[in-house]
């Protein structure tokens, strides 16, 4: 498992990098090698609600163990053995060399490998076509004269005028200060209606993501009564091929605005939110 892991460290720069800060601001430090921290905790000497208790509090602690930017690797990793036949992999990563793209990407090459070390197959990975520096000097000489210039005079068009706040309605008044502080929550969706939401997407010409923003839109506007909605959705943003395997992070966030003046009927709206997402995606390398 170390050895695999090492293999992937060894074909991403980007798991090798450091990011430091000089008077020319912040700039990425390859190491042309590093020693990875991986910690092997036995803990088959605890009772099984120990262990879990155990597994869980060191899953706290590692999500919220600071890295150090400027030194030291950007990832940790612990092997908790759990039995004789069941451990645990904690891999943290610092989001800043990783993004939910990447986290698929090293789960697959992780697999690869350890399947062929497990076999004997020690033939060293196929080397990357392009780095994440790479790429990030690419988007840096991309973003300049022109197309930045028209890609930045859309968005200002875009969010020309738009609400600052959307006055949704809560039980309790909204704070002085601005907090980050929030919650998810997960649901699932019947099959009968996951079907129905599939098939109006496919007779509108829109993505399942169109029609779940949209709807998403039209739930804040019935919640808030504003007709200017706008909301954030952070994508991909690996807008070449040659990024499609790379680990990295390359997640931008984009912006959709939603007009609800005249009282469009549903599927009017999603009209509209399936043009304006392809205008937006056709304008994401100006990040917010």
């Amino acid at each position: 498992m170390r050895r695999a892991l090492e293999r992937i460290v060894e074909r991403h720069e980007i798991l090798r990098t450091n990011v430091v800060v000089n008077e020319s601001g912040p700039i990425q430090v390859i190491a042309r090698s590093i020693r990875l921290p991986f910690d092997i905790l036995d803990l088959r000497q605890l009772s099984a609600s120990e262990r879990e208790t155990e597994i869980q509090t060191l899953v706290r602690t590692e999500s919220e163990t600071p890295f150090d930017l400027s030194s030291g690797p950007l990832l940790r990793v612990k092997l908790l053995t759990a039995g004789d036949a069941e451990n645990v992999l904690l891999v943290t990563i610092h989001h800043i060399v990783c993004d939910g793209w990447s986290v698929s990407l090293l789960l697959s090459e992780l697999a690869r490998h350890y399947q062929d070390l497990s076999a004997g197959r020690a033939a060293s990975p196929p080397q990357l076509k392009i780095q994440y520096a790479d790429f990030a000097l690419w988007q840096r000489e991309r973003l300049q004269g022109q197309r930045f210039e028209r890609q930045l005079e859309y968005w200002r068009n875009q969010m020309a005028g738009a609400a600052l706040i959307l006055d949704l309605p809560t039980d309790y008044p909204r704070p002085e200060k601005r907090s980050v502080v929030g919650a998810q929550d997960s649901i699932l969706l019947p099959a009968s209606l996951s079907e129905a939401i599939g098939k109006l997407s496919r007779q509108e010409g829109a993505t399942l993501f169109m029609t779940l923003l949209a709807a998403f839109q039209t739930l804040l506007f019935r919640y808030s009564g504003q007709e200017d909605i706008v909301v954030g959705s952070p994508v991909a943003g690996r807008s070449m091929l040659e990024t499609e395997s790379l680990i990295g992070a390359f997640v931008n966030t984009l912006v959709f605005r939603a007009d609800f003046a005249g009282q469009p009927s549903f599927r009017e709206f999603l009209g509209s939110v399936r043009a304006a997402t392809f205008g937006a995606f056709s304008n994401q390398d100006v990040p917010f």
